[in-house]
């Protein structure tokens, strides 16, 4: 995934697509509302479709990194 980055610098150190300031969650909360390809590389044309499926695998990553700990209320 060596198009999606991090940078302090660059979208206040959010994952963002590499040579833009495009931050992934934007690609991810499009594709959730439901948006194309088509119209998400027609508003963003710097992007390809390469880039928005890394925006999905990035997503996947780190949906299977995250540990999840069950806390009890008394």
């Amino acid at each position: 995934m060596r198009r999606i980055l991090t940078d302090t610098k660059i979208c206040h150190g959010k994952a963002h697509i590499e040579g833009t300031r495009i931050p992934v969650h934007i690609i991810l909360d499009l594709l959730a509302d439901g948006e194309t390809y088509e119209n998400i590389l027609q508003a963003y044309p710097q992007l390809t479709e390469k880039d928005i499926q890394l925006c999905l695998k990035y997503a996947a990553r780190l949906a299977t990194e995250e540990v999840v700990y069950e806390s009890k209320v008394a």
